[in-house]
């Protein structure tokens, strides 16, 4: 009994040591960055991921030069695949980097050259610009059709299984098959 105490004590003390560094955010690691001028406003924005590629998730960070109290701000997509800007979005604080405007964990869905376009509010009024041509490499790894099909492989072989087992237990229970024993 004392062993199992001893034991259980241990196992809580350590999930409780080790429950801060599970709970720690990865940092936010900029390993590019890009100057816009946005109306009055000078701004870096910042990539997790160099160069960029379709379809792969990254850190997206958008510092103006004297930080973001006091102001707001949009940000749209103008898409290189449609030729047709998003709607914009409210730029809002990254949820691992709290004193700068970010998006956490985005990905731009096709390749080619990308347009970024934002509208800050602050106290030198009302401002626009664009970060322009940032290239977009194509997608790493296989196309998403084969990527797709070949995950699909253990599924379909496991309903042919399951459909193979229960018609050779189907047959078992009606009598059809081997004698029933006692």
């Amino acid at each position: 009994m004392r062993k199992t105490l001893l034991a259980l004590a241990a196992a809580i003390g350590l999930l409780f040591a080790t429950t801060p560094a599970a709970n720690a955010y990865e940092p936010v690691n900029i390993v590019h960055t890009e100057r816009v001028q946005v109306g009055p406003y000078g701004m870096t924005v910042g990539f997790s991921t160099w160069p960029l590629r379709a379809m792969q998730s990254l850190d997206f960070t958008f510092i103006p030069d004297d930080g973001i109290a006091g102001k707001s701000g949009t940000l749209a997509f103008l898409n290189p695949e449609t030729g047709r800007l998003g709607r914009p979005q409210p730029l809002a604080k990254h949820p691992r980097k709290l004193e700068v405007w970010g998006l956490d964990i985005r990905a731009l869905q096709t390749e080619g050259s990308w347009t970024f376009r934002f509208e800050i509010d602050g106290p030198a009024g009302k401002g626009a610009g664009e970060l322009r041509d940032l290239t977009v490499l194509e997608q790493p790894g296989p196309p998403m059709a084969v990527s797709w099909s070949i995950s699909l492989i253990p599924l379909i072989v496991l309903a042919v299984l399951i459909t193979v087992a229960w018609r050779r237990t189907k047959l078992r229970l009606r009598g059809n098959g081997l004698p029933a024993t006692v």
